[in-house]
């Protein structure tokens, strides 16, 4: 059975309505359910948003974040890298770094960057065969 990552990224003030559907749309995209997430993950500053909270609560699952340096790191993985995203918090990408760099270096993602008015979310696999 795989494990996924949920990376998620919103702006400040997001709904946190917005975010919990747009997660699961994500999760289903993949005909996934929520107990082969392994946790939320997204970069520091928005560990403490509401709507990254809520979804975390919401999925019953931690959530988890890292440093814009370690998000960078994964650019080379990205499918969506973004110079805006670069130029608001020091990364390529919020959603599919954090998936990536949360499900490990031999991750995968299965679900880019998917976007709502006010967020982002991606969905990596565990152990993916490079």
């Amino acid at each position: 059975m795989e494990t996924y990552a949920l990376g998620l990224g919103c702006e400040r003030g997001c709904d946190p309505a917005e975010l919990l559907a747009l997660a699961e749309q994500v999760i289903t995209a993949v005909g996934s359910d929520i107990s082969r997430l392994a946790g939320v993950f997204t970069i520091n500053d928005r560990i403490n948003e509401p709507a990254i909270v809520y979804v975390g609560t919401r999925l019953a699952i931690p959530t988890y974040a890292f440093d814009a340096t370690r998000l960078e790191a994964e650019t080379p993985r990205l499918l969506n890298p973004s110079a805006q995203v670069f130029a608001l918090v020091g990364c390529h990408g919020v959603a599919e770094a954090a998936a990536l760099a949360g499900a490990g270096s031999n991750a995968q993602l299965i679900v880019g960057k998917t976007k709502s008015a006010h967020a982002t979310a991606a969905l990596a696999v565990y152990n993916a065969i490079p």
